[in-house]
């Protein structure tokens, strides 16, 4: 087979990745696609937006609420320039769904927002000076920007986001009313209008200021690698490295979509970038369509986990618990590899099952010409962990830098490969030319919904500073009746519930206003002492975790139609895969060696790591059914004992009154008891042959 040939296989989708695209595309502020000089509108506003956000991190001084209304000023305008206000037409009103121009009432609409969202910077002092006594055309002003927010919100996000912050507002109006238990003392149009519009606390909160200084530079920085071809080499790499074991293109879709995911932070564009060349590749080799898309659904929604960039949440957790960004990057990095190595463990779990083999090593690329190929993009990447890591540099420092980096190797790039093929370099210098200016628009576009989602999540947030959260931490304190197990379990199905319909950042903001701190109290009234950390990277991962959950997993549906498979069954099975992350939070709330607390040892915290992978490797054995051979029911609760003792060494050692300086010993038991079971399945060891008709 000739290179090309190779090549085809790994780069040619298939046409059934349509409604993949377009729902990346609507994710990524891609919602029309004008004609004439009208298509021209919305990307050289994303650019001018790129460079403005790149300017505050380089040499423009402002105050950070004047960065923070340009930020929301931009992203509103371009949503109503960019996503009509119905995705379907409607009868006598098909000018509103418009999708091939852009109508005059939107330009409108989008220049009004624009102008609602900058009012706090246009009249900064006049609102300084009158804060907590507003005139009516503050209260004006304030109306249209809460409006206009939440009707941006829907066109982008959907209408959950859009009934939940419009629920705690009627909730702030209308809480003298309520039954005792959830009574407030309410709150007037003008506390409430100041609150939101004309200060720090509501829509322009810490959210929407880290989305305004650090996610952007980010979200940036990845458009800029997915540009100029890096998502395509991640997954080359991992099919160079992993393709030919069994069941390889699982495993190199595992690989690839952590490394997408760590840069990219959305599952949809994850889904869409990798899962393009390996769901196709992992039916070739005999995976059914629905547990190739659920694979890929469980890869690319765990990318949000990986360290070191972890989609927006992760910094606006390190200001929310107000420590550096890097405890946010130790705390979470056991969870997340052992996550993702349980993973990897579930796709061979399911290759033999199914009796798969790996691809034929003639039809995968060459592992060292493929690094070859791409290893100048690992350049801005190790930059930015030097930076982040090493240098201890600010999280939009370390973006900044590694932006020029990529930058200067998008420029390159192509006149150097026209110099080897000996083809003309001019034209190759202005599609570079082009290739970041697309990259630009791109890192624009794909803000649109962090920004929204920070901003419209502000409005929940305010509502809970105006006095609820004392009352909120009641009620749920009622409601559990003091158990924290019990609270766990609500705010986990709570975050699940909720987080259906929201983007993840969205979904971590809402309950962590809601719950953290619940969490944080009541464990405290328990004498059971939950770090802060603990407590907002549990919301964080069940935040992710929404991302499949079925019925409304989205990420599902993108994975479906790519590879034909039934959306609902695509989702089960994916979650399916991903209980053994949801079993992580729960252990480190408990164990919170986990999350490396108060652990400063590079021995400690590896063994800790290796007995987490073995512990969630024995959760996915148990919930998949299968070790090395088929497991018989006596046998599960055997690997939930390996679990257990693994990922919490802390309450046996506790139980058999092993000192803490001895824990080790409660390890050796659990993975005693691993031994053991490897022992029992070892018989039972089916041939190739038998798997398939096994199963």
């Amino acid at each position: 087979m000739t290179d090309n040939e190779k090549q085809s296989i790994l780069v040619t989708p298939d046409d059934t990745t349509d409604l993949a695209r377009r729902m990346a595309e609507e994710e990524a502020g891609i919602g029309r696609k004008p004609r004439g000089p009208a298509k021209y509108v919305v990307p050289v506003i994303a650019v001018f937006w790129s460079l403005f956000q790149l300017s505050i991190a380089s040499w423009l001084i402002l105050d950070s609420t004047f960065i923070r209304a340009i930020h929301l000023g931009f992203a509103l305008l371009i949503v109503f320039l960019s996503h009509p206000t119905f995705k379907k037409p409607k009868k006598g009103l098909e000018f509103l769904s418009a999708r091939r121009r852009i109508p005059l009432i939107d330009f409108v609409i989008g220049i009004i927002a624009c102008f609602s969202a900058l009012y706090i910077a246009i009249d900064y002092e006049g609102l300084v000076f009158r804060y907590g006594s507003p005139i009516v055309r503050d209260l004006v002003i304030g109306g249209i920007l809460v409006a206009v927010l939440l009707e941006a919100s829907r066109r982008v996000i959907g209408p959950a986001l859009p009934i939940i912050a419009l629920g705690f507002t009627a909730y702030a109006f209308l809480g003298p009313h309520m039954p005792d238990l959830i009574a407030f003392k309410g709150v007037s149009l003008e506390r409430f209008m100041g609150q939101m519009t004309m200060s720090t606390e509501g829509i322009y909160g810490i959210p929407l200021d880290v989305s305004a200084t650090i996610v952007f530079l980010f979200v940036l920085f990845g458009a800029m690698l997915d540009k100029a071809g890096a998502g395509h080499f991640f997954i080359q790499l991992a099919l160079s490295l992993l393709g030919g074991f069994k069941g390889g293109p699982a495993k190199a879709a595992v690989l690839g979509s952590g490394l997408t995911g760590m840069v990219s932070g959305s599952s949809i564009a994850n889904i869409v970038t990798t899962g393009t060349f390996t769901i196709p590749l992992m039916k070739k080799v005999g995976y059914p369509s629905t547990k190739a898309a659920a694979v890929e659904v469980a890869a690319s929604t765990d990318g949000q986990l990986a360290p070191p960039i972890m989609g927006a949440a992760a910094f606006i957790i390190a200001e929310y618990v107000n420590v550096p960004y890097v405890d946010v990057i130790k705390a979470a990095a056991i969870p997340a590899f052992a996550s993702y190595a349980a993973l990897f463990f579930i796709t061979h779990i399911e290759a033999s099952k199914l009796g798969l083999r790996g691809m034929p090593r003639s039809e995968l690329p060459l592992f060292f010409k493929t690094l070859l190929g791409g290893l100048h993009y690992m350049v801005p990447l190790f930059m930015l962990l030097y930076e982040l890591i090493v240098m201890r540099h600010s999280p939009e420092m370390a973006a900044f830098k590694a932006i020029w980096v990529m930058g200067v190797i998008m420029l390159l790039q192509k006149p150097i490969i026209a110099c080897i093929r000996k083809t003309p370099v001019g034209p190759a210098i202005w599609e570079s030319v082009q290739d970041i200016f697309s990259a630009l628009a791109s890192g624009g576009r794909n803000m649109v919904s962090v920004a929204l989602a920070t901003a419209a999540a502000g409005i929940i947030v305010g509502v809970v500073a105006l006095g609820l959260g004392g009352l909120i931490t009641q009620i749920i304190d009622v409601i559990s009746g003091g158990n924290i197990f019990l609270m766990l379990v609500i705010t986990a199905i709570a975050s699940l519930v909720i987080g259906m319909g929201l983007p993840t950042t969205a979904t971590y903001i809402v309950m962590a206003s809601l719950t953290a701190p619940a969490i944080v109290t009541i464990g405290g009234l328990q004498d059971f002492i939950v770090p802060l950390m603990a407590a907002h990277l549990f919301c964080f991962y069940f935040g992710i975790l929404a991302d499949d959950t079925p019925p409304v997993g989205l990420a599902a549906y993108a994975a479906a139609a790519i590879a034909k498979s039934p959306p609902i069954a695509t989702g089960i099975q994916g979650f399916m895969y991903d209980i053994r992350t949801a079993i992580l939070p729960f252990m480190f709330i408990f164990n919170t060696d986990l999350i490396l607390h108060n652990i400063y040892s590079w021995p400690q915290g590896l063994l800790i790591f290796a007995m987490a992978c073995v512990g969630n490797f024995a959760f996915a054995s148990a919930t998949q059914g299968w070790f090395v051979a088929r497991n018989r029911i006596y046998e599960l609760p055997l690997f939930l004992m390996v679990t257990f003792i693994l990922m919490r060494p802390d309450a046996v050692s506790a139980w058999l009154g092993i000192p803490t300086d001895r824990r080790y010993l409660a390890y050796l038991m659990g993975l005693a008891l691993y031994g053991i079971i490897y022992l029992m399945q070892r018989p039972r060891i089916p041939r190739p042959e038998e798997t398939v008709a096994a199963w």
